[in-house]
């Protein structure tokens, strides 16, 4: 049996990823670690919480010794660090967090590998960490040079250099992965897709930044998941893998498809003040992912938004709930004296 600790397991992705890798993978047990921050909801994992290969246990990465404290007398062969600040906005109004979080906490997540000796450590990193592109220029490459341009892409950036560091200088078994934009079940509200998809649900205005026509690449969160499996199982240290979705649009038009979807008006979108330092474009090659690990996406991003819609409307009561701060409750209610314990 491998186990695996997946930190940031109650996030959107990381929540995801955990599903994914008890559904495919009867030989893996996974230890989700999370520090439940307002981003973090076990609401995710309903149903989980017997799982006879899952774990539940409540540290933050940034808090070294509570971590081990967590994790004492739990054994870990392999890591999959999700654990991060992700909202660019959030960066703009207060980097530190992202500091902490990002860089101090990968570091941490990387000590307790090394003392661990772990086989291997997946940081998901992110495009963002490449800078922008103009509108004609190529994808980003792994070999694309390292520009961040917001606090966030910066945090993310420092932590993808620290886990390159460790795999030169300590022989660490560290691989990375940048992923573009993703979307599906379970994303916390306050990013673009979930956002205009709850707003528009409720016929209030969606906010677009600017005139609408910065570009993104957008994959299905479970393509990601499946990507991420893949650099786990067969990635080789010390490389990165770029992780794109094939589905280049504009803001605009990733909002006019969400409203097409929900049969409900464009007079609905409301264009807003620009955020500063808004990255124009960003685009990702996938060529050495799919040759050398067998990997391409298979969501369509149209059938994607129709499935994304379906699932906020049938799920209304989780994202009412995150959006007015119930879930926050959901902890205790579930765990009660057990959380922070595996």
């Amino acid at each position: 049996m491998k186990n695996l600790l997946v930190t940031g397991g109650a996030g959107f992705i990381g929540s995801n990823y955990v599903r994914l890798v008890l559904d495919a993978h009867d030989d893996v047990s996974v230890v989700n670690l999370d520090a439940l921050t307002y981003a973090g909801n076990l609401e995710n994992l309903a149903g989980l919480e017997e799982h006879a290969r899952y774990r539940f246990v409540r540290a933050d990465i940034v808090d070294q010794a509570a971590m081990e404290s967590a994790l004492e007398g739990v054994d870990v062969d392999q890591i999959v660090h999700f654990a991060a600040e992700s909202h660019v906005d959030r960066s703009i109004e207060d980097p530190t967090a992202f500091i902490r979080t990002n860089v101090i906490g990968t570091q941490h997540v990387i000590d307790f590998g090394r003392r661990r000796g772990i086989d291997r450590m997946v940081h998901v990193s992110t495009d963002e960490v490449y800078g922008q592109l103009g509108p004609d220029d190529p994808a980003f490459t792994e070999e694309t040079p390292i520009q961040p341009n917001s606090p966030y892409s910066a945090s993310k950036a420092s932590s993808d250099l620290l886990v390159r560091a460790a795999f030169h200088t300590h022989g660490f078994p560290a691989v990375i992965t940048r992923c573009s934009n993703n979307y599906g079940p379970y994303q916390f509200p306050e990013k673009l897709i979930p956002l205009m998809v709850t707003n528009a649900m409720e016929d209030q205005p969606l906010p677009v930044y600017g005139d609408g026509r910065n570009v993104r690449d957008w994959i299905w969160v479970g393509d990601h998941c499946r990507a991420v499996d893949a650099v786990r199982e067969r990635g080789e240290p010390g490389r990165a893998y770029n992780i794109g979705g094939r589905s280049e649009r504009t803001n605009l038009e990733v909002v006019k498809a969400i409203l097409a979807a929900l049969d409900k008006p464009e007079s609905l979108i409301t264009y807003v003040k620009d955020r500063p330092g808004h990255d124009l474009r960003y685009a990702i090659d996938d060529t050495v992912i799919s040759s050398e690990l067998d990997f391409t996406p298979s969501m369509q991003f149209e059938e994607g938004i129709e499935r994304t819609v379906a699932w906020y409307r049938d799920h209304e009561t989780w994202w009412r709930s995150v959006k007015s701060g119930g879930y926050l409750g959901y902890y205790e209610r579930m765990y009660g004296d057990r959380l922070g314990q595996s």
